[in-house]
């Protein structure tokens, strides 16, 4: 896993308004919608399992781990399978982006005016030519599961 995120290429995504990437090393694939099997007395953020090819993967809601409001019934996520020490985990996205890759030299460390759990999950920022991007610390975001 990535451990200091500078520069590189990144998968990216928006939950939300947020654009965020993941280092691409850390990206398994990225796919549309999947059912989701519910599994009871799981933390509010596990949605549930997937199946991936006969692999079962927990599916994590990262507007749920962001303390967001749900998606609008009806529209469905994508999934970034994320690789981790133990299982690939699943990232419940609103929007999958492009490869962006990034020079070194633009990382910045997390703006003042960025707290609550976004500070949490991220290492960082890029700024792009049209927002930032929002470097998601891979394990931190899926360590509730």
């Amino acid at each position: 896993m990535t451990v200091l995120v500078e520069g590189g290429k990144y998968c990216s995504f928006k939950v939300g308004e947020l654009l965020f990437g993941i280092d691409v090393q850390d990206v398994q694939e990225v796919l549309r919608y999947q059912e989701i099997t519910r599994v009871p007395l799981a933390p509010p953020v596990v949605r549930g399992l997937i199946n991936l090819r006969g692999q079962i993967v927990t599916a994590v809601d990262m507007r749920r781990q962001l303390n967001m409001e749900d998606r609008p019934a009806g529209v469905m996520p994508m999934n970034v399978i994320v690789r981790t020490r133990e299982d690939p985990i699943s990232l419940l996205v609103d929007e999958i982006g492009d490869v962006i890759e990034v020079d070194p030299e633009g990382f910045e460390d997390i703006p003042p005016t960025v707290s609550g759990v976004v500070r949490e999950l991220m290492s960082g920022v890029h700024k792009l030519s049209d927002s930032l991007l929002l470097v998601l610390k891979t394990e931190r975001a899926v360590s509730i599961c």
